[in-house]
């Protein structure tokens, strides 16, 4: 019975179901609302943990190409599947972080003039995610990984978007809501950069954009675009007797065909299963925050900002996507090549587009999605060989957002100072 309990408890999907269990009856919910929303919320982290094998099967073989084409060890930064893929070994410390820094999030904007709750839920996911891999790097696991990792996170949920929410306020002209992203500092960076150099009275929504190209809002389309764009011409480069070997005898492009659009379906899953866990979860934790933090500002997810200048979002991602491409093929000269991770690309590029817009018009847009592009990348390049996910048997994927993975480099230079 004892071996059964500790196996429940270190089962992430347990764990978040127990919390949105406590949550809701919390809340006072039904019991019919109750079981419910504790069912979904295990299925939901079920359905993300198969989305993630999906992803992980089409990248297996991609990597393999990719080396062979390019003589290069790609990767593509993407922290939800990253994350997902490791909750066999870290699912227990993650899982706690993730409820732990929630809660000091909570404290923290009570007791000081930073009144900003995080719920932002997939997020706070891959930041746990985050914390847990870091600190098993640096040879730190179980509860003392979960006091570290909660409280380091607790004190980020607050802190950036604390250093985002000038921007925020130029972006929507009221005080009412906060930048609850892992690249909010960086994107707020970037926008304001492109004002510097740009000019506010020249906006992105002078320009009228084609409905012809009206595709490049749905961001599974545009994935699945550009991914088939890079699976293809990689296997293109590829020696055509290794090619054979990857494909197990397969025509050469129908594979790559279809592993990209598998790896598209892959990222959809896992979407779907994150919000049908962090549905259930989110509204019973901002519900309890409400209650204890009076005049909180929710700290929300980057499409928000989107319809504050619709056209300048399609400006910012084609921007970033051009400056990342040009990190891309520099790579050589680089720890590794970053492969183009479309949804960072997507939802940051879109979001520095409408910051740069509103501090510096539509060449604010693009220089701010350029600048973002190629600074990103070579934070991922450059920070890479810090953290070797290749231990939990990975390859091919790797961090993405940016304030993460600041905190994750400062930490692991800490680390290294204390011989960890």
């Amino acid at each position: 019975m004892l071996e059964f309990f500790v196996q429940f408890l270190s089962n992430p999907a347990f764990i978040l179901g127990i919390v949105a269990l406590i949550g809701l009856i919390a809340l006072r919910k039904s019991a019919s609302e109750i079981f419910v929303g504790t069912l979904k919320t295990v299925f939901g982290f079920l359905i993300l943990q198969a989305g993630t094998g999906v992803i992980v099967n089409a990248l297996t073989p991609f990597s393999t190409m990719f080396t062979q084409a390019f003589h290069l060890t790609g990767i593509v930064a993407e922290d939800n599947s990253l994350v997902a893929a490791v909750q066999t070994f870290l699912g227990y410390e993650t899982a706690f972080i993730l409820v732990f820094s929630f809660i000091i999030n909570v404290i923290l904007a009570r007791i000081t003039k930073y009144k900003y709750i995080f719920l932002t839920g997939h997020m706070m996911f891959s930041f746990a995610g985050t914390m847990a891999i870091v600190l098993d790097q640096m040879g730190i696991n179980g509860w003392k990984a979960i006091l570290i990792g909660s409280i380091v996170q607790g004190i980020s949920m607050v802190l950036f978007p604390a250093i985002s929410q000038a921007s925020v306020r130029i972006v929507t002209g009221s005080d009412n809501v906060a930048f609850g992203f892992w690249g909010s500092s960086w994107i707020s960076l970037c926008g304001w950069i492109g004002g510097k150099l740009g000019d506010k009275t020249k906006s992105t929504e002078e320009i009228n954009v084609s409905k012809n190209f009206g595709f490049l809002k749905d961001m599974s389309v545009l994935m699945g675009i550009v991914m088939l764009a890079v699976y293809l011409i990689t296997a293109f480069f590829v020696n055509p007797k290794d090619m054979v070997k990857i494909t197990g005898g397969q025509n050469t492009y129908l594979f790559a065909i279809i592993q990209a659009l598998t790896f598209v379906a892959g990222i959809l899953v896992l979407l779907q299963g994150v919000r049908m866990f962090l549905g259930e979860i989110i509204p019973a934790f901002k519900g309890i925050s409400e209650k204890i933090v009076p005049g909180a500002k929710p700290a929300l997810d980057v499409p928000i900002f989107y319809p504050y200048a619709p056209t300048g979002v399609t400006i910012g991602f084609i921007a970033t996507l051009i400056g990342s491409l040009i990190v891309t093929f520099l790579s050589k000269w680089l720890p590794v090549a970053v492969l183009p991770s479309v949804i960072g690309l997507f939802f940051m590029g879109g979001a520095v587009g409408v910051f740069g817009n509103a501090r510096g018009g539509r060449r604010g847009a693009i220089l701010g999605g350029l600048i973002f592009g190629i600074t990103w990348t070579l934070l991922i390049a450059f920070s890479y060989p810090l953290i070797d996910v290749s231990k939990y048997r990975i390859t091919g994927l790797w961090f993405a957002s940016p304030d993460a993975i600041i905190v994750a480099v400062l930490m692991r230079l800490v680390g290294k100072v204390f011989g960890l």
